[in-house]
């Protein structure tokens, strides 16, 4: 069977969850037996997010083959346990790279290379790369932006071209507003209309109308969008606010959007979804036994999508746990002082410290961490948590008075986090990352061992910085052990302390791989630990 194309736009506002319905569609087509993969376009012209500030984009998401990608593709794995790559995610700044590196090679034979056919067929091509082997039987493609800017029309163009080389082997759903007006007490369809028109201008029609809403919306309402934007009443789909994304699936089963889809590809229902799995977890989710607060530490806390992969993640362990995970969010920059430390984590069953990049906040982070150790609360370090970790340990404990890291302190008498030798001739950024998947083998008898449950684990990395391996023996007389090593490197990846109640700290992210399914076994466990 040759692959079919769903294709979800947006209007009226951003943020309105693209990528939610994007993701549950995906589900419930996996769930009725079909293979299926998830793709974002993203119209910025930075060619990845990886140099983004969080405040700018949210979390920057890695793949398994090391690509930085949009926080969406967090969500496509999350929602179907299948892993991304650099084929999911493509930006207008690669499309732009990619068009200008093959006319400076000649490829176009001398033509003015323009938007189209040019960018418009490097669009469709990149589109066309996950459905080209035959692995998927519906690619469903994300176009980010709002219909009406600027920044998305070559996109748009692009799978207007694209709905007629397809022909009936596409479907466009378009996802839009319907704000409820408190003073006249109206829900209103006309920004839903203008969106509509928006698309239809630049060619293309829908052919399922996905409306959020925070209120019910009735028939009336429902046909009357039909009527106004030329789509089958029956395509008019309510999607309503719920307390938690993982209930979107549920809900667009129940409006029957994965029929409707499956209907207008021309493919066969096969069977019902199978959404038992989901649903056991949805139930775990809202009926738990206990609670736990967590501290989550960071420079980013004011927006939480900066640090989204890890509050799922915490969702995901605490419905493994049978428990509610409430997190506790802690400035590292603003809120920590000798002063206060005290009193901001008294009242905290655990503490995680978050990764980052630069001096920022990093006193902040050092002083939870003390906190934790001294007082045996269980800890989690990911990335550059770890390496304050490292940090704290070299200077409070074995007495190595400025130990640093030379990203912070490039002339520090105790480099014990360093560079690799192979990275300090690399000048590119991004060309010193360890960016994607990396091997990893456990120590016999360690905390992430009995999490795991295996010695050979592989895990995604995102940094430039290391544990200086010269530092390592000193380290382990004084208590803080080495209990992960890349095979091929010898490169440290997970340190803990025995004696303590559970710290641990990765040089990997944990949180890229924690699913619905498959609910990451380190914080399973760190959450296991803040319980107890």
């Amino acid at each position: 069977m040759s692959t079919k194309y769903v294709f979800v736009t947006g209007g009226v506002a951003s943020s309105l969850g693209k990528g939610i319905i994007a993701s549950s569609l995906a589900k419930l087509l996996q769930s009725r037996g079909y293979k299926v993969a998830n793709q974002k376009l993203d119209p910025y012209i930075n060619v990845d997010p990886g140099t983004l500030n969080p405040y700018e984009h949210g979390e920057c998401y890695v793949t398994n083959d090391g690509a930085e990608t949009d926080l969406d593709l967090g969500h496509y794995e999350r929602f179907t346990n299948i892993p991304t790559s650099q084929a999911n995610n493509i930006t207008t700044g690669r499309i732009y790279q990619n068009v200008i590196t093959k006319e400076r090679r000649g490829d176009y034979l001398g033509k003015t290379v323009q938007i189209i056919p040019h960018i418009t067929d490097e669009i469709k091509r990149n589109i066309k790369l996950l459905g080209a082997k035959g692995d998927y039987d519906v690619v469903i493609t994300e176009i980010g932006g709002t219909v009406g800017d600027i920044e998305s029309l070559p996109f748009i163009e692009a799978v207007r071209q694209l709905r007629w080389e397809l022909g009936e082997k596409s479907v466009f759903i378009h996802l839009t507003l319907v704000p409820y007006l408190s003073a006249s007490g109206e829900l209103k369809t006309k920004p839903t209309q203008h969106s509509v028109k928006a698309l239809l201008e630049n060619g293309v029609q829908p052919d399922i109308i996905v409306l959020r809403t925070e209120h019910e919306l009735g028939s009336d309402l429902r046909r009357k969008v039909a009527l106004f934007c030329n789509v089958d009443p029956k395509a008019v789909i309510q999607s309503i606010d719920v307390d938690t994304i993982y209930k979107v699936p549920i809900k667009m089963r129940e409006e029957k959007l994965d029929e409707i889809v499956l209907s207008q590809l021309g493919l066969p229902l096969k069977h019902e979804p199978d959404l038992e799995s989901w649903e056991r977890f949805l139930y775990k989710f809202k009926n738990y036994n206990r609670k736990v607060t967590i501290a989550l530490v960071g420079k980013y806390v004011e927006l939480h999508d900066a640090y989204k992969s890890i509050v799922e993640s915490f969702i995901h362990a605490g419905a493994a746990n049978d428990c509610k995970v409430n997190i506790k969010w802690v400035h590292s920059a603003h809120d920590i002082n000798v002063e206060n430390v005290c009193d901001i984590f008294k009242d905290v069953d655990g503490i995680l410290v978050a990764p980052g990049f630069g001096q920022r906040g990093i006193e902040g982070k050092l002083l939870a961490i003390e906190y934790a150790r001294t007082n045996n609360i269980p800890f989690l370090g990911i990335c550059l948590g770890m390496q304050m970790a490292v940090i704290e340990y070299a200077r409070n404990v074995l007495h190595l008075d400025g130990a640093d890291s030379t990203e912070m302190a490039p002339k520090t008498k105790y480099p014990v986090i360093d560079l690799m030798e192979s990275q300090k001739e690399v000048t590119d950024k991004g060309g010193t990352m360890r960016l994607g998947a990396y091997k990893c083998v456990l120590k016999e008898g360690s905390k992430a061992i009995e999490a795991y449950g295996t010695k050979d684990i592989e895990e995604r990395h995102r940094h430039r910085y290391e544990f200086n391996g010269k530092y390592t023996e000193q380290f382990e007389q004084a208590g803080m052990i080495t209990t992960g090593v890349n095979p091929d490197t010898g490169l440290t990846e997970i340190v803990e302390i025995p004696t303590h109640k559970w710290f641990v700290g990765t040089q990997f992210h944990p949180e890229y791989k924690s699913t619905v399914t498959n609910p990451h076994p380190l914080f399973v466990a760190f959450v296991k630990a803040c319980l107890s």
